[in-house]
């Protein structure tokens, strides 16, 4: 079920930076997009687990919940979908896979948590791939928007890590409540605070939502992206860890590249598959540790088992 769900995320969150990519461009206003998109699908998922009698409507009333949205969520998109006006949507992925890296060293850093040595050589090589596999076809238009653009995105990240290492924390002294309903709670803060940004910043024309481009991404981001792809990341990380669902950071460029082979007839080169294996094996180093408890034990024989204990 782990690795179906990790599979199912990386998958969903590799085709939501180019879904943000047109939104954005088609004219959609990035915080409000972003606040409509959170909001909405947090609050969907969340009357549908009060209906289930799952949760109830003083987890709103929970601290925990503004400050995962405040992280999860306000911080990382509104500076993805704010710097995706100036910053290609490859570029993005890059600077976006530094988010294992910054959940390993702020485990160091803060907690104390000694990163075992594979999965630091892991979210480097993971990251070196990346890198392989954008910037050959990358088209780089440097200006003091792109630089800004670029540092947004990287304090977005560490918004994102710290998000992700607390809400660890939070899944564990709140087991008796469901990820998706948690998940759901912090997608309501941090779409309202979202909400706010926009106020502050945005002119908003409702007739946006009349474009197709915009109206698509849009429902796309809000119904797959958010309540399939979020509620899944919330749940492997009760269940897992912080760094080992993070690590879809690394496997949605591959996924991109492959859907522009399959269904755009682009093409490939060495370095693509050169950046396509580091991934793999960055990825792979990373989740080790996780990956070796899900494989199956093997059994012991029971007639050699009764001859060892004679």
């Amino acid at each position: 079920m782990i690795l179906l769900a990790y599979t199912l995320v990386c998958l969903v969150f590799g085709t939501t930076f180019l879904a943000i990519k047109i939104g954005v461009d088609a004219g959609a206003p990035p915080f409000f997009s972003a606040g409509l998109r959170f909001f909405v699908a947090g609050a969907v998922l969340f009357l549908w687990m009060v209906y289930k009698r799952k949760v109830r409507f003083s987890l709103l009333l929970r601290k925990e919940m503004l400050f995962t949205g405040a992280t999860l969520t306000f911080a990382t998109f509104a500076a993805l979908y704010w710097a995706e006006q100036y910053v290609s949507s490859g570029l993005a992925a890059i600077l976006s896979a530094t988010g294992p890296i910054m959940i390993l060293l702020l485990q160091t850093a803060l907690l104390r948590q000694k990163a075992p040595a594979h999965s630091l050589y892991g979210c480097i090589i993971g990251f070196i791939g990346v890198m392989l596999l954008v910037l050959p076809n990358l088209a780089v238009d440097v200006s003091p928007l792109w630089i800004v653009g670029c540092i947004v995105i990287l304090i977005g990240e560490f918004g994102y890590a710290i998000g992700a290492i607390y809400s660890k924390k939070v899944s564990t002294n709140m087991s008796e409540v469901s990820p998706i309903a948690l998940n759901a709670a912090q997608m309501m803060y941090g779409g309202a605070l979202l909400f706010i940004l926009s106020l502050a910043t945005e002119r908003v024309h409702p007739e946006f939502l009349l474009s197709l481009p915009t109206a698509g991404s849009l429902l796309y981001l809000t119904v797959v992206g958010s309540m399939v792809g979020h509620s899944l990341f919330y749940w492997l990380v009760s269940k897992t860890n912080p760094v080992f669902p993070s690590t879809w950071l690394y496997v949605s460029p591959p996924i991109a590249v492959g859907v522009g082979v399959l269904f755009y007839n682009e093409t490939v080169n060495v370095i693509t598959i050169l950046g396509i294996v580091t991934i793999i094996a960055g990825t792979v180093l990373v989740n080790a540790s996780a990956l070796r408890k899900m494989l199956p034990k093997p059994k012991i024989n029971a007639s050699f088992a009764k001859k060892s204990d004679i």
